[in-house]
């Protein structure tokens, strides 16, 4: 744990704030996610959380606050780019909806998530030049082998839409490694899935972790699957920040358990 504790953060959240219609959805937040780790937001429903995600990856624009990041540039502010800007500064993540091209394949699926790292320009595209034709198998190949690493080979040819909902949620985040970012954000990556899923989607995403070297920073309700894969945790209430520390430290929080059980525990 202290190893974790004494990591650079690569994403730093600086006194957050936003309102709708008069209402504060996030009050002045704050925290840091370290690099290298998995990193949950946690609190009760209607706490802010997926508005905590929108915020930082520009979908919504927050009343004051920044929201730092550890890019190759140095660090930068996302609040200074635009939506489709961030996934470029190696800034990634899901949807509580399974966001995938129904009319297209599993691979062609994978293969549209790598389109960020495709650096051709308008006449190879439109003409199929070689350079073109040579970053397309390339890409082709990172898909083989993401699908491999989730499990999912021998299903590249496959319509997308034909899949269970648990492959589907595995392709989403399959698609999000073909960008190659430095951090994902997983808006309740395990929302509909049974214990089983559930329990593979723990191990998968400690690879995911290791393997790739990618910070996983994650929106969960499923608490037993965020105190057993979270190094760091922060839970927040109406919007505030009520706590912050290890997995221990969490559930002894009395802010906590009074937030989820609506009284303080004897």
């Amino acid at each position: 744990m202290a190893e974790e504790e004494n990591s650079l953060p690569i994403l730093k959240v600086n006194n957050l704030t936003k309102t709708f219609g008069g209402l504060v959805a996030v009050d002045e937040l704050s925290f840091s996610v370290p690099q290298g780790i998995i990193y949950g937001l946690i609190g009760p429903n209607g706490a802010g959380k997926t508005t905590v995600f929108n915020m930082i990856t520009r979908f919504y624009k927050p009343d004051s606050g920044k929201v730092l990041f550890q890019s190759d540039q140095g660090e930068v502010d996302l609040l200074d780019y635009r939506v489709h800007e961030i996934i470029d500064l190696g800034v990634a993540r899901t949807f509580q909806n399974i966001e995938l091209f129904n009319n297209m394949t599993v691979i062609e699926n994978l293969m549209a998530g790598g389109h960020s790292q495709l650096k051709t320009n308008f006449f190879q595209e439109i003409f199929r030049l070689p350079g073109f034709k040579a970053k397309e198998k390339e890409t082709r190949q990172q898909a083989l082998e993401i699908l491999d690493f989730l499990g999912l080979a021998g299903k590249e040819n496959q319509p997308a839409s034909s899949q269970p909902y648990g492959v589907q949620k595995l392709l989403e985040l399959g698609r999000i490694l073909m960008a190659e970012p430095e951090i994902i954000l997983l808006d309740e990556p395990a929302a509909g899935m049974n214990d089983s899923e559930t329990n593979r989607l723990a191990k998968l995403l400690q690879l995911i972790k290791d393997e790739f070297d990618i910070t996983i920073f994650l929106v969960e309700h499923d608490m037993s699957l965020v105190m057993d894969i979270c190094q760091q945790i922060t839970a927040i209430n109406f919007g505030k920040k009520i706590c912050q520390g290890s997995p221990a430290e969490i559930q002894a929080s009395e802010a906590v358990q009074e937030a989820y059980l609506g009284r303080k525990e004897n």
